[in-house]
This record gives C-alpha cells, structure tokens and sequence, in this order.
C-alpha cells in the first residue's frame, strides 16, 4: 500500500530544488541590479533638473535703471538711444552679457536680438563698462556691484528695422541669459519731451 521512496529518488528531489533555488537568487540578484542601475540614473537625471532650474530662477541680470537719447525726426522730439544699466541678481552665478539676448516687444513689432560684442563687432558704444567691468568686448558681470551699461541705437538699426521711439509709445524688452532665466522690463516714453531734455528716464 505504501511506496517507499528510494536513497536516489531523495537526491535527485535535493538536487532539482537546489538548482531551482539558485536560479531564483540569481533572477533577484539581476532584479536588484536593474532597480539600483535605474535608481542611479534617475537620481543623476534628477539632480541635473534641479542645477538647471535652479539657474534659471537665479542667474538672472536685474535692470538698474533705463533711460533715453532725446533726438528729432520729422519735428518731432523721439528716443533716438536706449541706455540699459544692467546687475546680476543677488546669488547669482557670473553673467557673461555675450551669452545674453534681448527681445524687444511693442508696436513696431518683436525684434530678438544676440547680444554678443566679440562677434558683431560692438564697441563700447553698445556695451560700457561703469564699475568692476574692465572690458567692454568680454563685459563679465562677477559680483552684485559691477554695472555695465547696454545702449541701442535706434537710428543705426541696433534693433532691427526699428524707428526712433515717438512720445507715449511703450516697449517691453526681456533680456535672457544663457542659463534661460529672464528679466522683463517695461519701457514708457513720456507723453511729452521738451526740447531741452537731452535725455529722460524711461
């Protein structure tokens, strides 16, 4: 009635669940591997996204203050220069403003421009030193007192087919680093210049 099971039958059981026991160590062991594989990866991926956000938020340049070139066209009084004084924010990294472009936004429509005085041949007419800037082709913004001011002139096509800008007309300029952060300034040209200004604020 009852089937007594061999020395070698035993065995032969041993053997075939210790193989299946092993393959299974070795199929979590591949597992493990993948998951610590693919845990490394996205923790490379998420510190990558984290350095470039947080660059974007903080390189970022500030606009001191902006002012105008009071010129004449057709009689009238109109902004012939614009004249940007230009920081970098507080914490941020150095700004190197060749990296930097603006793009002007308004009624004579939306000009991108590279701000870049090694390759247009600016001079400092466009990018003038006034402290801690030393070069006026490789303007360098390293610490929260340097100020360099940026000047487009309307006249000489600084922005694209853009005129002289009349009186009343407002502008929206965003300037972009070369980390992406932005900085948005409005522009507006008093509804009246005088002939005796030879500059305003804008």
């Amino acid at each position: 009635m009852f089937t007594t099971q061999s020395e070698d039958d035993r065995g032969q059981v041993g053997i075939g669940t210790l193989i299946v026991f092993i393959a299974m160590v070795l199929v979590a062991a591949i597992a493990a591997g993948v998951l610590i594989n693919t845990a490394g990866m996205l923790q490379t991926q998420a510190e990558a996204t984290g350095e470039e956000s947080t660059q974007q938020v903080s390189d970022r340049l500030e606009v001191v203050s902006v002012s105008g070139d009071v010129g004449e066209d057709a009689g009238d009084n109109v902004i012939d220069e614009l004249r940007f004084v230009m920081a970098m924010a507080p914490g941020s990294d150095p700004i190197d403003l060749n990296q930097t472009t603006a793009q002007f936004i308004g009624p004579q429509g939306e000009e991108t421009l590279a701000l870049d005085a090694t390759e247009t041949g600016a001079s400092e007419e466009e990018f003038e030193p006034i402290q801690g800037v030393s070069d006026a082709e490789e303007p360098v913004l390293t610490d929260n007192s340097d100020r360099v001011e940026i000047q487009f002139d309307l006249d000489d096509g600084d922005v694209g087919d853009w005129d002289p800008l009349p009186e009343g007309e407002q502008v929206t300029v965003v300037f972009t680093t070369d980390s992406g952060a932005t900085t948005q300034t409005e522009i507006r040209v008093p509804t009246t210049i005088i002939d005796e200004d030879d500059a305003v604020r804008l």
